[in-house]
């Protein structure tokens, strides 16, 4: 019988996933003209230094992964929240801008051990291949990080200041966030990687991992073309603000923003309860086009109403499933051996590439223009597009193993 993940599991995963990116990530945006002021930083200093803080986060991804499958995917996260805490009160007194910018680089690299990469590899330790659906359910509630956070941040700044969200932040992750991953960490978890013994499935809903120098092959696929996902998005939402502008669209600023956050949760829910069967390969070329349909779509309309709604709705999709593929994919192709450290890799070259990517698109409009630059994104889409397609045949082409491989696709 299919191992299961118990649902409180996933909601209480769901709760420290929403006050980890809120507190450490969501927040930043909020908080960041009052530090700048503070510390009589410009606004690029400010996002300098999460750019280099992201940099070190993204870096340390593989490591926080090796330890997950080592040591337990939970008692890292266990860790990684009391280390949170502890960087986030060491930012809530930092005396200067420099100690504030360690601390920042320091809360970023905590951030590896507790936010998804980590999460997905509890879950599979949990219940093995069939933690897919868990991976969407979770994704769905992590969802609402960043319409929970930005207002609750922006009423601690009417109560208290900057450091003073900080310290409610650090509280937080001590005291909610490491407790429930203690508990995780108790739960029963899955004693082989095989598939469980007398599943049924049918031949359209199995898949087979790669196998050899096609996993190899497979696995350097992935690595591209989430690199070039998180790129984009990254570049777009960082820089949406100007793009929006430059285009002319500030009439309908407020409207389009308003509409990513929905569209994220409305594609997870879609999938949850219409994608049972769609196999992450498929889920991953359809995550990979809609950002570059987006931006095609905006190139081509603006100023139109129609084209940035329709602009916003797409581009929030797409950024709603890519959450879901990347933990979804290397699970169906690469099965659960290493699962912990190849997911590191994969979340190193996304946050990497993410952190980069607000700057490189300022270049690009500097030379390029909006317009040509947003074609340049749209370029870049379709090549991680074509990427994945290339995956989802290599997985295709492998050749069959034994018949025991055979596991239920989005299982339990």
């Amino acid at each position: 019988m299919t191992t299961r993940v118990p649902a409180r599991a996933i909601w209480a995963l769901g709760v420290t996933q929403i006050i980890g990116y809120g507190t450490v990530y969501y927040s930043f945006s909020v908080l960041a003209p009052e530090i700048g002021r503070e510390f009589i930083w410009p606004s690029e200093w400010v996002y300098a230094a999460l750019t280099v803080a992201l940099l070190a986060g993204g870096f340390l991804a593989p490591f926080a992964g090796h330890l997950a499958d080592r040591f337990g995917a939970a008692r890292v996260m266990t860790i990684g929240s009391v280390a949170a805490a502890l960087t986030l009160v060491a930012a809530a007194l930092s005396p200067n801008g420099f100690a504030y910018g360690a601390s920042l680089v320091a809360m970023e690299m905590a951030s590896s051990f507790v936010l998804y990469s980590t999460a997905f590899a509890a879950l599979v330790q949990v219940a093995g291949q069939s933690a897919q659906r868990s991976i969407t359910h979770l994704t769905l509630i992590a969802g609402f990080a960043s319409t929970i956070f930005w207002p609750i941040t922006s009423l601690l700044l009417e109560v208290t200041d900057w450091r003073g969200a900080y310290l409610v932040f650090a509280a937080l992750n001590l005291l909610i966030c490491a407790p429930l991953h203690l508990w995780l960490g108790k739960l029963p978890k899955e004693a082989s990687a095989a598939a469980p013994t007398g599943a049924i499935v049918a031949p359209a809903a199995t898949f087979r991992t790669l196998h050899g120098q096609d996993r190899n092959i497979g696995f350097g696929l992935m690595l591209l073309g989430f690199a070039i996902e998180g790129f984009i998005l990254s570049a777009v939402l960082m820089q949406i603000i100007p793009v929006l502008t430059g285009l002319g669209m500030e009439s309908n600023m407020l409207l389009i923003t308003s509409l990513f956050g929905p569209a994220q949760v409305l594609s997870r829910l879609t999938n949850m309860v219409l994608g049972k069967n769609l196999p992450s390969t498929r889920l991953a070329i359809i995550a990979a086009a809609l950002p570059p349909l987006a931006v095609a779509v905006v190139a081509l309309t603006a100023p139109s109403l129609v084209g940035s709604i329709l602009f916003a709705i797409l581009f929030g999709l797409g950024s709603g499933l890519t959450s879901i593929v990347a933990g979804a994919l290397p699970l169906q192709l690469l099965g659960r051996e290493r699962y912990g450290a190849r997911l590191g890799w994969l979340s190193s070259a996304r946050q990497v590439a993410s952190a980069v990517s607000p700057f490189c698109l300022a270049l690009m409009i500097a030379a390029f223009g909006i317009a040509g630059a947003l074609w340049v994104m749209a370029v870049l889409g379709l090549i991680a597009t074509l990427t994945f397609v290339a995956i989802a045949m290599l997985g295709r082409r492998t050749p069959a193993p034994s018949d025991d491989s055979l596991v239920p696709l989005n299982g339990g």
